[in-house]
């Protein structure tokens, strides 16, 4: 009489032993969840694709499937999980508070993933070109240069500016300074820096501006 023998439950395709296969976002969001929660135990530079996978109780070519590399994945996971930053202009009454609470809202997020990730991220997407390959929208639609002129319109309103009279490259001063520094430094500015751009080189020429 021949041996019964028992059979091991395969590995689905998605990794999943036996039970139902994961398919499209329940998939995506589990691989996304595991790639967030791997860089916060482990870090950028130490983190692995076959570790999220693992984590994520799946295979690499699932995870590879998707993302090809780990710049990519950690991006998806950074919008789905990360914290975003405040692009919308604040309006405390004050000039000086205002362009200090925008640029806090774009930073603090950057500050809170990290130097480690932030480096990583730049370096592994665009590498050593990253300043040539960078290219920005015409003015009218930027958005944070956009957020800089309705904070200018704000004071217009109040008194403390005329906003017909700034140059455009004034206008987006703030936030070219903060893109140049990140680009350059690979590095979320301090809070210090931000207080820097604001108090010594923004509203001064904003002020010149005023008096001519």
């Amino acid at each position: 009489m021949a041996e019964n023998k028992q059979k091991r439950p395969n590995a689905n395709e998605e990794g999943q032993p036996g039970g139902s296969r994961r398919r499209g976002d329940v998939l995506e969001n589990a691989i996304l969840r595991a790639a967030w929660e791997e860089l916060q135990e482990t870090g950028y530079s130490k983190m692995t694709m076959e570790a999220v996978a693992a984590r994520a109780q799946t295979n690499k070519t699932a995870v590879y499937r998707r993302w090809p590399n780990k710049a990519k994945l950690i991006i998806a996971a950074l919008k789905k999980f990360g914290p975003k930053p405040a692009i919308e202009s604040p309006d405390t009454g004050d000039l000086r508070e205002d362009v200090l609470a925008l640029l806090h809202g774009l930073i603090k997020p950057m500050q809170m993933i990290g130097v480690e990730t932030i480096k990583g991220l730049m370096v592994d997407i665009h590498g050593d070109e990253l300043l040539s390959k960078m290219t920005l929208p015409p003015r009218p639609d930027d958005i944070l240069v956009n957020s800089i002129r309705n904070i200018l319109r704000q004071a217009d309103q109040r008194g403390e500016v005329e906003l017909g009279k700034l140059p455009q490259r004034v206008i987006g001063l703030p936030v070219d300074l903060v893109r140049y520094e990140l680009l350059t430094t690979r590095t979320p500015l301090t809070d210090e820096a931000i207080r820097e751009i604001v108090d010594d080189l923004f509203l001064p020429l904003v002020r010149r501006t005023m008096q001519s």
